[in-house]
């Protein structure tokens, strides 16, 4: 991900803005784009500070209202597939999810989908 911009560089920015200089003027002088010159002028009139918004950190997990409905699911029919457990999570729970963000997650509650290892095809003579 990419690093944000110094504080020291924006405040010099804006300041040549509030100074008279167009944003444009401002951002070809240091060197950055104008989108962002405007975006710091305008952080700085409606907070009163160009500072860099916080970057990163962990977005809540989408099914996690839905956590002890799946798990007590795949307790009572475990050999469910990830498509039949969607289909009843949207009916059942009305929520609508991809098979990958309910696989993800079910792999963060430690469940597996991998096949029964009893089940495999003979190995070679």
């Amino acid at each position: 991900m990419a690093r944000a911009y110094s504080q020291d560089l924006r405040e010099r920015v804006v300041g040549l803005g509030e100074g008279g200089m167009t944003c444009a003027e401002a951002a070809e002088l240091y060197f950055v784009s104008e989108s962002s010159a405007i975006k710091w002028a305008r952080r700085k009139r409606e907070t009163g500070s160009a500072a860099a918004l916080r970057q990163g950190g962990r977005k809540p997990r989408k099914l996690e209202d839905h956590r002890d409905w799946l798990l007590a699911r795949l307790d009572e029919k475990a050999d469910l597939t990830l498509a039949a457990l969607r289909e009843e999570l949207h009916q059942q729970q009305g929520a609508k999810v991809c098979i990958d963000t309910l696989w993800r997650f079910l792999k963060a509650c430690g469940k597996s989908f991998k096949k029964n290892a009893a089940r495999r095809r003979a190995g070679q003579a």
